[in-house]
């Protein structure tokens, strides 16, 4: 099933994608959803960032990095940085190399505290794409990724989440620009799982329905100049595109 937050003349709507409509709802995270009658025809949806998370939280996996003896390390990014499919990012010139990062996302769908590898995905709404747009160059003299990461518009979701994704851990991702594919790879090659993740985050930090668990970068990091137009595609959830100034 395919979640989504759309325009509308009344203003961002919940919709659930059925026989070729998104057709309004009232909560994406209620047990039962309640549909309010109303409809989007699926041409004429524009879709904002499917959810407005209070917590947005990166994740490091460290064993490809360098011999930090922690295998997962997880970092803030701020949720102002949030922006809709088709925003425009804005990339903080004149900082170093900007790059846009293809990655999974997890949306959680009910509060999740101290999970463990059996219950884990139980408090999952579902799966979206997001680039983790970062001044990469920044790395070197901020050590908590917030320089890098707290540019205009650096985080677009969506365009929706899909609750039915077969094994997450299993997704391709393909990172194009100016309509040249320029990383193809996924999250098998993360040395981390997706359940992995979320028991490490959830040690430490209590999600809430809407928060966003950004599960790293497989090597899709491409560098970007203004004026690109970056598309990035994950198996069975569909792409997201934005143009960078």
């Amino acid at each position: 099933m395919r979640l989504a937050r759309i325009k509308t003349p009344a203003g961002p709507q919940f919709a659930v994608e059925r026989d070729g409509n998104w057709d309004h709802v009232n909560d994406l995270f209620a047990d039962t959803l309640s549909f309010t009658g109303g409809s989007t025809p699926e041409a004429e949806a524009v879709f904002l960032a499917p959810v407005r998370p209070a917590v947005v939280v990166g994740i490091a996996h460290n064993l490809t990095i360098n011999n930090h003896p922690l295998p997962i390390q997880a970092w803030h990014k701020s949720v102002h940085t949030v922006a809709n499919p088709q925003d425009v990012i804005v990339a903080a010139r004149d900082r170093g190399t900007v790059n846009v990062e293809g990655e999974l996302a997890v949306v959680i769908g009910k509060s999740a505290t101290s999970l463990n590898a059996e219950n884990a995905l139980e408090h999952v709404l579902g799966f979206t794409c997001v680039n983790d747009v970062t001044n990469v160059d920044q790395g070197a003299v901020d050590e908590r990724n917030f320089q890098g990461k707290a540019g205009v518009n650096y985080t677009p979701p969506g365009p929706w989440i899909e609750t039915d994704l077969p094994d997450p851990d299993l997704v391709g991702i393909d990172v194009a620009v100016n309509g040249e594919i320029r990383a193809k790879s996924g999250t098998f090659n993360l040395p981390s799982s997706v359940v992995d993740c979320l028991v490490y985050v959830t040690s430490w930090l209590t999600l809430e329905p809407g928060d966003v668990v950004m599960t790293g970068a497989p090597g899709t990091a491409v560098a970007v100049q203004p004026g690109d137009r970056v598309e990035i595609s994950l198996g069975g959830l569909g792409s997201l595109r934005n143009t960078v100034a």
